[in-house]
């Protein structure tokens, strides 16, 4: 898995930026509006990442 853009992604509409991202533990989306710590945004999202790959059927 890629893990670029992870915190920079949003968990709730999955739009990605960097302004979402104003410091280096805040997020705020900027289309959504959704606040977080960046680092709790980026650990949702590599765990989704995580479990979509788990139940993905093998080629």
């Amino acid at each position: 898995m890629d893990p670029r853009n992870t915190s920079r992604t949003c968990p709730t509409c999955g739009h990605v930026s960097a302004e979402s991202r104003p410091t280096q533990e805040k997020f705020h989306c900027v289309s959504c509006g959704h606040s977080a710590h960046a680092d709790m945004v980026g650990a949702l999202n590599v765990l989704r990442a995580g479990l979509v790959r788990r139940d993905a059927q093998p080629a």
